[in-house]
């Protein structure tokens, strides 16, 4: 099989590693190859814990993905989360040599990589610069600048950073599992890709990424990433309240949050009970599911209570209009929805990663805990186009640039043999 138009989405998460292997077909949709999963035992919020157990759930992960796909995997694009993860708006600017000049596709490269340069907090490095809009000669509002006239290119920035030794960390163990990083992309923006649609984008919505360790959240507007934020509480801290309000072992806890658990009290009753196994023969537990309900509803308000404050420091919180999309392994804890439309008063969605995939795709792939690796997968796809766009566009501005020279140089040859003859 081919591989050059294959691409690997590797998320690297607090509960599971994830490897998905997928195309574009010819209708333009992403077909899903192969996936592998493994556990997560050396990754806590998003950050390498221990290296030589994340580097084996990593194999394990790549290796179930090949062996599904057929696909030798040699290049990943990594999703990269954490509390870590800070962001900030930036504006900077160009020259251009006089207001004859036409804005080049290379004059707005240039800009974009001015912003790498810009000085940043010891031990910080920039992960992304996404453009927001762009100013020509104090004239705002434009989205694609190429082919304008102007003297004076100016833009303003979305800047993602992350710590350098966290970055540095998971690029090793990337490494050490036999694979080359293609690309770093934050977490919350694969997953937008994965779940939203173009309309919502441009409408207004806050993509909310309810992951194991982190809730990741993106502000999107008028097609434009606003902002982007990483609360360090995800499913697992909930799992850990029930552990000790329960007095009961990880496993089952998990179990209890997964299999009856629910965001809202009120929705239970004290007459169910559920039983736990008791430890090396102790006498079983009973659990009310209302008590469950009432622990579990607890911390997610505080998770949701933070995503408000986070929607509302964005400035964008009386602009969305498609509200809130929940997304990721916590987004499928019964009665979430009606929670968080009542805590952050925004109406709310379930995202489900199957906005761009093809037809006859598994239910697994389509669950929301992988819309992180179904969007890494997009984003790999999209980057390698804009790639491919780019070289052509250089190409073929080279062999006209030949072309023209060649012309010249006909021309200048007929004229100096005509000037000849004169003579």
């Amino acid at each position: 099989m081919e591989t050059s138009d294959i691409f690997v989405g590797l998320d690297l998460g607090t509960t599971k590693i994830a490897a998905i292997v997928g195309r574009k077909n010819e209708n333009g949709k992403i077909e899903i190859l192969g996936y592998g999963k493994a556990e997560s035992i050396g990754i806590h919020r998003g950050v390498v814990a221990n290296i030589d157990k994340t580097v084996e759930s990593i194999k394990e992960a790549v290796s179930k993905a090949s062996e599904q796909s057929g696909v030798e995997i040699a290049e990943v694009n990594v999703g990269i989360a954490g509390n870590h993860i800070k962001s900030l708006q930036h504006r900077g600017n160009i020259m251009l040599n006089s207001l004859e000049d036409v804005i080049k596709v290379k004059d707005v490269e240039n800009l974009v990589e001015s912003m790498y340069k810009i000085a940043m907090q010891p031990g910080d490095e920039i992960i992304h610069v996404i453009p927001q809009e762009y100013i020509i000669d104090k004239e705002g509002g434009i989205k694609d600048p190429v082919g304008m006239c102007g003297s004076c290119l100016e833009g303003n920035f979305h800047i993602v950073t992350g710590q350098v030794s966290a970055i540095k960390n998971i690029q090793k163990c990337v490494l050490m599992a036999g694979l080359e990083t293609k690309d770093l992309i934050l977490e919350p923006l694969a997953s937008a890709e994965a779940v939203l649609s173009e309309e919502e984008k441009e409408a207004g919505v806050a993509l909310v990424d309810i992951g194991g360790g982190t809730t990741d959240i993106a502000i999107f507007h008028d097609q434009i990433l606003r902002h982007t934020a990483v609360i360090p509480f995800g499913g697992n801290i909930i799992t850990e309240d029930i552990k000790e309000g329960c007095s009961i072992i990880k496993s089952y806890a998990e179990h209890l949050k997964v299999n009856f658990g629910s965001a809202l009290e009120s929705k239970n009753s004290h007459d169910y009970i559920v039983s736990i196994p008791g430890v090396r023969g102790r006498d079983p537990k009973e659990i009310s599911l209302k008590n469950l309900a009432s622990i579990i509803q607890a911390r997610m308000e505080e998770i949701l209570a933070q995503v408000d404050f986070e929607i509302k420091s964005s400035g964008f919180a009386n602009k969305l209009i498609c509200g809130i999309v929940l997304t990721g392994g916590g987004a499928q804890l019964k009665d979430i929805k009606q929670l968080t439309e009542f805590v952050t008063g925004h109406s709310t969605r379930i995202g489900y990663p199957n906005e761009h995939l093809g037809n006859n795709q598994s239910e697994e792939i389509t669950n929301p805990m992988h819309a992180t690796g179904v969007g890494l997968v997009l984003k790999g796809i999209q980057n390698y186009e804009l790639k491919r766009k780019f070289e052509k566009n250089t190409d073929e501005k080279v062999v006209k640039k030949k072309k023209k020279g060649l012309f010249e140089d006909i021309l200048n040859k007929g004229k100096k043999l005509f000037e000849d003859e004169i003579e």
